[in-house]
Order: structure tokens, then C-alpha cells, then sequence
């Protein structure tokens, strides 16, 4: 279920030390550690399976700690950033700024002056981006670098949420975006190619490989009406990971097979550089919450286990990040390694509102005050992600180990 096999006979380890020893180096619980040769090995694996021509991109929102983005920089070939924050971070890093891309539907003048300056790829979302950026670019002198995000006429099936087909706010719409070349080829911005991106965390690869061949479509299609060769083609990412019991993981081989034919064919036709941009499916399994237990309970029959983090650092555990149907993400007694006696628990947080919970109805092993409760499938989308000002509580350690 979890990647997670780092176990001692005193418990759970990430990247080889034990997570007291960890608390230690925190300096106080709760934390998130995430695990280094984790990283680096989901990045082989994707290497492995995917084509050689395919370049990869972390999407820097999934987890934007700069020790994490240090890091992927030596692994993947680019970046993609939804802020002048993440760019200045992506920026800082020694992958050079025409690899970095800057998408996002609410850019201000100013983060577009920004990225016109540091030689970075503007993924235009609008119409009237383009008007804002062609003047930020005609004001410094500087000839822009601009992809087009395309909203696509077709949605993806399977997908956590859904970022294309339909009314968006991301993207200029497929039937639109000829027009919108046209008056881009008038500007002196630099055209580059498109952006695709459909939906995300999805874990059917047949539903992801029918979305990639319709977006290829799309991109010939459109390129017909670029302005100029189509030098670099986004094709999103989406890949999702487990994070219950009913889930199974993506089988990247059929993913990996499928965009073979895909990259040789936009590259052989218009010479693009194809991109995949991942994020959660990239350091999601590599990333560990771990909290301590504050305060054991009876009521009317239930076991719960109060511990001092909660949804203030983990708003997608507690499942408040926009799931449907609540599911406990993968989650044990750090303090002694698995394979004891259970017992039925309830894990709460440390915050006064009963969506506080970590872990519904859950089977643990007895955990006592100041025993570590461990959330897994928590490097993507955890601490950026939540209300770390709510209740005012402190905000928690992350540790790249």
C-alpha cells in the first residue's frame, strides 16, 4: 500500500534514522520528513519506464520546500512554478531558466515582469494575459518566452480533479486558441509551443494514455495555426498515487509504452521537446507526517488517540482537500515496528473542530502518551497545502534526510 519499508526493531526510519532521533533533530512534533534516496529512486523508476526523448518536470506546488527542490534539481529537466515565490526557489537551483515554466490563471503584472526578466516560459492562461505580457515585455525591452495552456475539448476520465474539458478557469480554450496565435504572432513575444494539462491524481493508465493520444491530436491541430515551430509541447502529468486500501497503483508501464509512439511522433512531425510534468507522483510516497500522542480517551465505548498535529499541517489527511468520500490515508504507530496485537482507534488532532481527524475507526497497535503516530503518502500537498495559521497553533519542522 505504502512505499514505506523503513522499519528497526525500534520502529519506523526515514532515509535510515529512527523518528525519535528525528524528533530530536526537529526539535519538537509534530514534523515532516521526507526521505532523500526516495526521491532519487522514483525519479530512476520513471526514467526507466518512460521514453528517453521524454523530459521530465517537477511541478514545484506539490511540495515546495526548497531542500526539495535542490534536490530534484539534479534529477529531472526542468521545473514548473504557479508563483514568482516557486520561481524565485525553481530560479535558485542550477536548472537554467528557459527550463523553467510559469503557469497559474491569476498572474499579476508584476510576477509577469518577473518571469520576462529571468528568461522564463510564460504559460499564457488568457487573452488578456497576453495583452498585460506583451506590454510588461515591450516595457523591459525583453522578447517574453510564451507557451499556450490550452483548456482541451475533451476531459479525462479517473481523475482526481479535473483541470480541462468544460468551463475553466485554467487555459484558453481549444476553439479560441487560433485567434489567439494569430494575434500572438503580431506581438514580439517568442512562441514556444503548448500547454495541456487535463486532470490529476488519476490511477487508471488507459484513461491517462487516451487523454496523452488526444492531446497530441490537439497539438497538431493546433500547430497549423502557431505562429512559429512548435519547440516544446507540456502534456501535463496527473499520474496518481495510493492512498487507501481500495486504491492500486499506476501501472507506468502501459503509461510509459504508450507515450513512446506519442513522443516519437510530435518529435519526428514538428521537432517538439516533450514534457511530462509530475508532481504528487514524484515525492507524494517519499514525504511522512509524524505526531505524537498528547492525550488517550474513552467515550461511550471508542479509543482515541489525541496528538498534537491535526489538519493545521495535514488538511488532505483529514480529508478536507476536496475528496468526495473521506479515506484514511495510510497511517501506524511509528514508535514499534508493525506486527503487534491491534486495536480499534481513533486519531484526532490537536485543534478544536471535529474535522480534526486523522485516522477514522482505524486497527493500531496500543499506542500510549508520547508514543509517534506516523501519516504516510504525506510529501506532496501537505504543509502548503493546509491552514497552518489556524487556531494559531505552531507551524511544524520539515526535514529532507
Amino acid at each position: 500500500m505504502t512505499a514505506w519499508d523503513g522499519w528497526d526493531g525500534d520502529g519506523l526510519t526515514v532515509g535510515g534514522v529512527g523518528v525519535e532521533r528525528l524528533a530530536a533533530r526537529a526539535g519538537a512534533t509534530p514534523f515532516f520528513a521526507y526521505d532523500r534516496a526516495a526521491l532519487t529512486q522514483r525519479v530512476a523508476l520513471l526514467r526507466a519506464a518512460l521514453p528517453d526523448r521524454l523530459d521530465l518536470s517537477y511541478a514545484v506546488k506539490a511540495n515546495p520546500m526548497p531542500a526539495v527542490i535542490q534536490h530534484m534539481a539534479g534529477l529531472v529537466d526542468g521545473f514548473d512554478v504557479a508563483s514568482a515565490i516557486e520561481m524565485r526557489h525553481a530560479l535558485d537551483t542550477p536548472v537554467p531558466p528557459t527550463r523553467v515554466s510559469f503557469a497559474g490563471p491569476g498572474k499579476t503584472d508584476a510576477e509577469l515582469r518577473q518571469a520576462v526578466a529571468a528568461g522564463v516560459t510564460v504559460e499564457l492562461e488568457s487573452e488578456r494575459e497576453l495583452t498585460r505580457l506583451t506590454a510588461v515585455s515591450d516595457d523591459l525591452g525583453v522578447p517574453g518566452r510564451v507557451a499556450v495552456r490550452v483548456n482541451p475539448d475533451f476531459a479525462v476520465r479517473g481523475s482526481g480533479m479535473r483541470l480541462g474539458g468544460g468551463p475553466q478557469q485554467f487555459g484558453v480554450d481549444a476553439e479560441r486558441v487560433p485567434e489567439l496565435l494569430a494575434k500572438l504572432g503580431a506581438t514580439g513575444l517568442l512562441f514556444h509551443g503548448f500547454h495541456v494539462f487535463a486532470g490529476s491524481q488519476n490511477l487508471d493508465a488507459e484513461s491517462i494514455a487516451t487523454a496523452q493520444r488526444m492531446t497530441a491530436e490537439l497539438v497538431h491541430r493546433l500547430a497549423d495555426a502557431a505562429p512559429g515551430p512548435v519547440r516544446y509541447v507540456n502534456l501535463g502529468g496527473g499520474f496518481g498515487i495510493p492512498y487507501s486500501k481500495r486504491d492500486r497503483p499506476l501501472d507506468l508501464a502501459l503509461v510509459g509504452e504508450n507515450l513512446s509512439g506519442i513522443v516519437e511522433d510530435l518529435h519526428d512531425a514538428l521537432g517538439t521537446r516533450v514534457v511530462v510534468e509530475l508532481g504528487r507522483y514524484l515525492v507524494g510516497e517519499a514525504g511522512v507526517y509524524v505526531t505524537r500522542v498528547v492525550d488517550r480517551k474513552e467515550s461511550r465505548g471508542r479509543t482515541f488517540l489525541v496528538v498534537d498535529g491535526g489538519l493545521h499541517h495535514q488538511l488532505a489527511a483529514s480529508g478536507n482537500f476536496g475528496q468526495a468520500i473521506r479515506r484514511n490515508y495510510p497511517i501506524a504507530v511509528a514508535s514499534r515496528a508493525p506486527g503487534s496485537d491491534t486495536e480499534q482507534v481513533t486519531v484526532v488532532g490537536c485543534l478544536c473542530t471535529p474535522l480534526d481527524l486523522l485516522g477514522d475507526d482505524v486497527a493500531l497497535p496500543h499506542a500510549a502518551v508520547g508514543d509517534l503516530i506516523a501519516v504516510f503518502q504525506a510529501g506532496a500537498y501537505g504543509l502548503t497545502a493546509s491552514p497552518t495559521a489556524f487556531l494559531g497553533h505552531p507551524a511544524p519542522v520539515e526535514l529532507l534526510v
